[in-house]
This record gives C-alpha cells, structure tokens and sequence, in this order.
C-alpha cells in the first residue's frame, strides 16, 4: 500500500466500501462440498451506525483465480455471522486485494480469523502476504456518494486524540474535499484503538485527488490535526460486482 507523508487525511473505508482475509477463505475450504452458494451483494441502503466492520488486505499470485474461491465461501461466512460490504483491489496493484465484511458478532469473527485452519486456505487460494486485519466502528456513511465501481480512496492514520482530529477534519469541510475529486463517504474509528482512523472516498477526479494528496499544505494540516506517523494511502478500484 503506497503511503503518502500528507494528508491530514480527509479523512476514511468502509468503502464502505473493502481484501479477503484467511478468515474467508477458511470458509472456502468450508463450503467446498457445499452445492449452495450466497452470491455477494452489497447493500443497498445505508447502514445503522455506529456498526462494526472488518478490513482485511492481502496480496494473492492472481486476482482472477482468486475470487471463485473467495465467492464460494459466502455461505461460511455467513454462517460466521460476517456479511459481505466490499471487495476492492488496488489501483496500482491489481493483485493486492481489500476485502470489507460486516461482523453481527465481533467476538466470533475475531475466533473466526484467528481460526488455524485459515492459513491452509489461504495458501490453496493463492494468497502471497500475511494478511493485515482492522476491525472498525463506522460512525459516518453517506450514502448519497455511494456508488457500484469506481475509484476509492482510503486513509488509514493514528490521531492524538480524535475529538480534536475530527473538528479540524469538519472544519475543512466536505465541499472542499469534494472540490479536489474527493466525495465523502465513510469514516470510522479502531475498535481496539479510538485513535486510529480510517476514511474513505469516493474519487470523482483522479489528478484532483493526487494533486490534494500532494498538497505540502496537507502536512502542516494532519500536523495541526495531530495526526501520528506517516497515513497509509491508497486508491482502490471497485470489484463488489
């Protein structure tokens, strides 16, 4: 994922749109017997928050041997209590995928993860990296910027405090971000950790939004902001479909 030393961020994904995490494939070796399957479809209302969601982000040798099997294991996950939100994959990496799920119970999606057989699955799916998982409450969606394909932009970055984060992030003002090829459309905090912040955008113009994100202003702004460290940036393209 390409991180970029700017950006207080506009803020983060929900993406609500999302990478496929050993978690689901497990379900894959699950369901491999199984002639039923659920067919992922994203919602498409807004959804009740604050909600909890899970991002997970890996990298596999082919995204389009890949995904059968990740389609397959809708029913496991499902069973699991994990709905399915997103998957997006990397503008720049088309391989490194973000998946999005919606867990109806925290406790059992973490066991379902941390599950040993995933690995297995993993491996039989072709996935190459050790898979990053974030577990977030949504406190914000706009659904009228939400869309099916495109362009996404996601901000992963730590605060000081999120209180006084998100008051710079509002004072900026969704009209400016908007005018730099940013639509608004999800914003969320760790579930472990408040202070960890994860935005996402719907990108409306792509040499906008890079040319903001390299704004040197946008550095004196996430300092103001208080944001920690360097935000791990990256643009996504749609693949829920």
């Amino acid at each position: 994922m390409k991180k970029i030393n700017l950006l207080f961020a506009l803020g983060i994904s929900l993406g609500i749109a999302s990478c496929n995490n050993g978690s689901e494939k497990s379900a894959a070796a699950e369901t491999k017997d199984t002639a039923t399957s659920v067919t992922n479809e994203p919602a498409k209302t807004g959804p009740t928050l604050p909600m909890d969601v899970i991002t997970i982000y890996h990298t596999v040798k082919d995204y389009n041997q890949w995904r059968p099997g990740f389609d397959t294991d809708s029913v496991a996950r499902l069973a699991s209590g994990l709905s399915f939100v997103a998957v997006e994959k990397s503008a720049d990496k088309p391989n490194d995928v973000k998946i999005v799920l919606a867990p109806s119970d925290m406790a059992k999606a973490k066991a379902f993860i941390a599950d040993p057989r995933l690995k297995d699955v993993m491996d039989k799916l072709g996935v190459i990296s050790k898979p990053v998982v974030n577990f977030w409450s949504i406190i914000r969606y706009n659904t009228e910027n939400q869309k099916t394909g495109g362009a996404r932009l996601e901000i992963v970055h730590k605060v000081k405090d999120f209180d006084a984060w998100v008051k710079v992030f509002d004072a900026e003002g969704p009209a400016t971000r908007a005018a730099n090829g940013m639509n608004d459309l999800v914003l969320g905090r760790g579930v472990d950790d408040p202070n960890l912040v994860h935005i996402v955008f719907d990108v409306t113009n792509m040499a906008k939004a890079k040319a903001r994100l390299a704004d040197p202003a946008l550095k004196k702004l996430m300092e103001d902001a208080g944001v920690v460290g360097s935000p791990t940036i990256t643009f996504y393209n749609d693949a829920s479909k």
